[in-house]
């Protein structure tokens, strides 16, 4: 009760504030499913969604709403450190006749938590580890990254933090602080470097790859990933610049912190889920400003476009957030445009 009371608030707000007095835009949220436990990833086959916990389950969510908490069966357990687990996930290309989906995940190998890469097959309700992409990549006690997700021509891309560790952003013989892509040989390659700890990717419509970034503390980044550059970390960060490293397109600056997680590209926007920032931030890519902000929600871990319409989960219930009855939930925001009489 206390979101819808938000939702027609703000569009009242919006309703008086148009600045022609003909139109006004704004956003219409629907809640789609609740009582997700920790979500991470937002997948879709374009009729089902396939949402990724922590905890080691995939909730598969038919068009009633209705959420099935389905089981993987990983072959390693899953790590309890802070932030670890089931993380970024998402289904190949042809996954209704294939059923395959890329997963990452931590877990412990000789009393330290690692990252894995692997593929998994849906199989009547369950889905099963069937191989191994990338693994023991070193992690930490935080910072394990782990966003995937498909570039446009489908490669898998995956970011993986610096495992709380900041000089292996900088070292080539380390993945860590790096973002990489799957080569049709099975191998990795380093498509950037010097990440702290990275959490969104996505494509605009030129094909052009954006990343955002948690900073040390403030000083969250949004960049425009470009193969072979140097992101700074742990040398530069924010604004500051040195010679052969990128600065970022925009930064939450010294006295903000956003704790950016999963973006998407959505009608020309860019749309970033935020953490600590509680909101999903709205950027126009031309100019590099946040020009709204969607709230009301809590923490937003990730957020998805169909090309008709965006979608999005709240991440309250990981022990950092404040969770409602419903919490965490899927919702559907429909942007719209209304033509004042």
């Amino acid at each position: 009760m206390k979101k819808l009371i938000l939702l027609m608030m703000s569009l009242l707000v919006l309703a008086g504030c148009s600045s022609n007095g003909k139109t006004t835009t704004g956003t219409f949220t629907e809640p789609l499913a609740a009582h997700l436990e920790s979500p991470w990833s937002i997948a879709s086959d374009g009729n089902r969604f396939f949402i990724s916990e922590r905890n080691g389950a995939i909730v598969r969510i038919e068009a009633d709403g209705n959420p099935i908490r389905e089981e993987v069966h990983l072959s390693e357990s899953l790590s309890n450190a802070a932030e670890a687990g089931l993380l970024g996930f998402v289904l190949q290309k042809g996954f209704d006749e294939s059923g395959l989906a890329y997963a990452y995940y931590t877990y412990d190998l000789d009393g330290a938590p690692v990252n894995r890469i692997v593929i998994l097959k849906y199989d009547e309700g369950e889905w099963h580890e069937v191989e191994v992409l990338l693994d023991s990549i070193e992690s930490g006690p935080v910072h394990h990254g782990g966003r995937l997700a498909l570039s446009p021509d489908g490669v898998l891309f995956a970011t993986i933090g610096d495992g709380a560790e900041p000089n292996n952003a900088q070292d080539p013989r380390s993945l860590n602080g790096k973002i990489v892509k799957l080569q049709k040989d099975g191998t990795f390659s380093i498509v950037s470097s010097g990440h702290r700890n990275p959490q969104g990717l996505a494509w605009n419509s030129d094909g052009e790859l954006y990343s955002s970034e948690h900073g040390q503390s403030a000083n969250d980044e949004i960049n425009k990933i470009v193969q072979g550059s140097n992101y700074g970390w742990p040398l530069i960060e924010g604004n500051k610049k040195s010679k052969g490293m990128e600065t970022p397109l925009l930064t939450s600056g010294e006295n903000e912190t956003w704790a950016p997680s999963g973006m998407t590209f959505h009608e020309g926007l860019l749309y970033v889920a935020a953490l600590r920032g509680e909101a999903i931030l709205v950027i126009d890519p031309k100019r590099m400003e946040i020009v709204d902000r969607i709230e009301g929600y809590g923490r937003i871990r990730d957020v998805y476009s169909d090309g008709e319409s965006l979608f999005f989960i709240s991440n309250n219930t990981d022990g950092r957030g404040n969770p409602s009855d419903t919490d965490d939930s899927l919702y559907k925001l429909t942007p719209y445009q209304m033509i004042l009489e």
